[in-house]
């Protein structure tokens, strides 16, 4: 779900938690270098397919066309890669057309597709897409952010308070905001151990964080991490795209699962309140309180080093 940039950031941010020896930073650094190697880096953007989308399942279609007229309900959807659907094989599969299109169905009205999501996105990069969407504001608006303010070594705080005060503005607006927060990151299997535990920490907490500054405004946050990690790390390689970063048309078919409901009930689709998400990953693997991790890696490598609380 992110760029190959994320594994030699999670060392450096790693880094500033504090207490490591320079040799345990050095095996971090080595392990990202690595995992890079092997991973690498996406060479095609992702699939476009904005337009309206009928009832039936039919779309895209220009705004113009006759059969559009029946007023369709705006849909915008912003983030990162994830939102822009980078790793699926065509335009079919791109998780903004399958929400529209589920969108559709329930609404029994045409629903327009807009997407304002870029590939790399990082929080601060949103009040650009939001001002974009702003221009001609939707009824419905998702977003999904989150990566790769941790690959950016974007702080939880700062980067959970930018998120707010674009889905503030979003809500001024009167748009219906449902933000599908930051995965874990420690599903991506070529980020090797223990590497991968410093990239699950940083991403678990940043979901923790963007929950409470969505709610605090008005939107609907949808904790993908503690929805979707249990089947990406039994099944990585049907979730997972060919780069091994970024979900597959069956991964992000399991996001929709997971985001659709919501989107419904945020819309006014279905009747009563949006349902209560879990508040703590069930599919994390076993994970150490950095502190801990940290005195593991410098005793390996035979460092006394204390470590700073």
């Amino acid at each position: 779900m992110i760029g190959a940039r994320a594994l030699r950031a999670a060392a450096l941010a790693t880094g500033a938690l504090g207490g490591l020896s320079g040799a345990a930073y050095g095996l971090l650094t080595e392990q990202s270098r690595r995992a890079r190697r092997v991973i690498g880096v996406p060479t095609a953007p992702p699939y476009r397919a904005d337009g309206v989308y009928l009832p039936d399942g039919t779309g895209p279609l220009p705004a113009d066309n006759p059969r559009c007229s029946d007023g369709p309900v705006r849909f915008a959807v912003l983030g990162d890669s994830s939102a822009a659907g980078l790793g699926v094989d065509s335009p079919e599969e791109l998780p903004g057309v399958l929400l529209a299109r589920g969108l559709a169905a329930e609404a029994e009205r045409p629903v327009r597709l807009v997407t304002y999501a870029v590939v790399g996105a990082t929080t601060k990069e949103l009040p650009d897409q939001v001002a974009a969407a702003l221009d001609d504001p939707p009824a419905l608006a998702l977003m999904i952010i989150g990566a790769n303010d941790v690959t950016t070594k974007l702080s939880v705080r700062t980067s959970a308070a930018l998120l707010g005060a674009q889905v503030a503005l979003l809500r001024d607006a009167d748009v219906e905001v449902v933000v599908g927060t930051c995965p874990d990151l420690g599903a991506i299997r070529p980020i090797p151990q223990p590497l991968r535990s410093v990239a699950r920490s940083w991403s678990l907490a940043l979901s923790r964080a963007q929950r409470r500054a969505v709610a605090a405004v008005g939107g609907h946050a949808v904790p993908l991490a503690d929805l979707l990690a249990r089947e990406f790390l039994a099944r990585p390689t049907e979730l997972f795209s060919t780069d091994q970063f970024h979900p597959s048309a069956a991964g992000y078919q399991a996001a929709v699962d997971v985001l659709l409901p919501v989107l419904c009930v945020a819309g006014g689709l279905w009747g009563g309140p949006v349902p209560q998400a879990p508040t703590r990953s069930a599919a994390a693997e076993a994970r150490r309180p950095t502190a801990r991790l940290v005195a593991r890696l410098n005793r390996l490598l035979r460092r006394t080093q204390p470590i700073e609380p």
